[in-house]
């Protein structure tokens, strides 16, 4: 972890980033490695001499303690002269806007306020790392939201290295410089927000990050060419890198509606979903397929409507390769159309991502050759 980033910890739960965090924290001994806060060994120090301060989720406020109290038991603790708690308090509540709170109890306080309280207690103690432990779980959307927007301003203010753990991809895509994405204790891919939502190494990170999650459509290789297995089964432009793909993927803001003369499968419209500045479709297109499409919020469709949809992907280029079964990410323009029973038609956008599988890179390249 470098330098003054932002590295958030990502995964489901159970798959081990608090123990992670523990560990850094000093909570928890390892089995293995070592950990090293800049020039300084701290493997096997006590937690209070790592230089680190940890929010918690449920807060950890004394409640018999007034803000100010709370801010400064750890630097009471360390008997830190009066003058210079005070000077670090102050510092604080200017930076949190808790000015006005340092009189009151936890108990009077909302829970955006105790977490801001609880992020003022790490403060105070100069720390080289700082360390979060999914400190918005406990809050409403709407904090949530302000909150993020103050973690995020306060790590550009301070410039200190902070570890973050979350469950949620909308706080790691928003907050993290760089995301681990973590699963039943290994680390699965990381890098900024950007690679890892366009382009994920496998078929976990590509439906863990992102919201909706990404569309998985079941393929075959004849010809050349990508066929997918939805309503129709008609052949694709896409080219296919091995005759053994199974499977592509394609986010909901690369489809889009059309003319149904145009289709080469066909759906129905089950559900629709208004969220104001965006909207989501929900369109069957045969063999247990569900795809999301994402799609102007200024046009109303009828939910339950009988609707034709197609797909007609056009290969722009190839992008990259990796993972354990090699797969190959193909820039692409997919067109999704609809066409209500009344006969009316809607027509939006064009995007790219798509993803197939394959086993081996050694045939993959002169496949990739021949494309190009």
């Amino acid at each position: 972890i470098r330098e003054g980033e932002f590295m958030v910890l990502l995964g489901p739960s159970g798959c081990g980033k608090t123990t992670l965090l523990n560990c850094i924290a000093g909570l928890l001994d390892l089995t293995d490695g070592q950990i090293w806060i800049e020039d300084d060994n701290v493997t096997w120090k006590e937690p209070k001499d790592r230089h680190i301060g940890m929010v918690f989720q449920s807060y950890a406020l004394y409640p018999s303690m007034t803000v100010e109290k709370n801010l400064s038991f750890g630097l009471r603790m360390m008997n830190t002269p009066k003058n210079i708690i005070n000077e670090k308090i102050d510092k604080a509540a200017n930076l949190l806007q808790i000015n006005e709170l340092l009189k009151r109890k936890p108990s009077q306080l909302s829970g955006g306020q105790r977490q801001r309280v609880a992020i003022g207690r790490a403060l105070v103690r100069d720390a080289k790392v700082f360390l979060f432990d999914e400190p918005l779980s406990n809050l409403d959307a709407k904090l949530r939201a302000e909150l993020r927007y103050e973690i995020k301003k306060l790590h550009r203010d301070l410039s200190n290295t902070m570890i973050y753990v979350t469950h949620d991809q909308i706080e790691a895509m928003t907050l993290a410089d760089r995301i681990v994405v973590l699963n039943k204790g290994e680390v699965i891919q990381e890098g900024s927000p950007r690679l890892l939502y366009n382009k994920p190494n496998s078929e976990f990170v590509a439906e863990f990050i992102g919201s909706p999650k990404m569309n998985m459509i079941p393929c075959n290789s004849q010809d050349g060419n990508i066929i997918i297995h939805l309503a129709t089964g008609k052949k694709t432009r896409i080219k296919s890198p091995r005759k053994d793909c199974f499977k592509m993927g394609g986010r909901s803001e690369a489809i889009s509606f059309t003319e149904l003369e145009k289709a080469d499968t066909t759906g129905k419209l089950v559900l629709c979903e208004y969220f104001g500045s965006e909207q989501f479709a929900y369109v069957v297109c045969g063999n247990g397929i569900l795809i999301t499409v994402r799609f102007d919020p200024t046009t109303e469709m009828e939910i339950g409507m009988a609707s034709k949809s197609f797909l007609k992907i056009m290969l722009l280029n190839l992008c990259s390769f990796i993972g354990a079964k090699h797969q190959v990410w193909v820039g692409a323009t997919v067109i999704l159309g609809a066409i209500a029973s009344n006969g009316g038609s809607r027509s939006t956008m064009m995007m790219p991502k798509f993803i197939t599988q394959v086993e081996s890179l050694d045939s993959l390249h002169s496949s990739i050759e021949k494309t190009i």
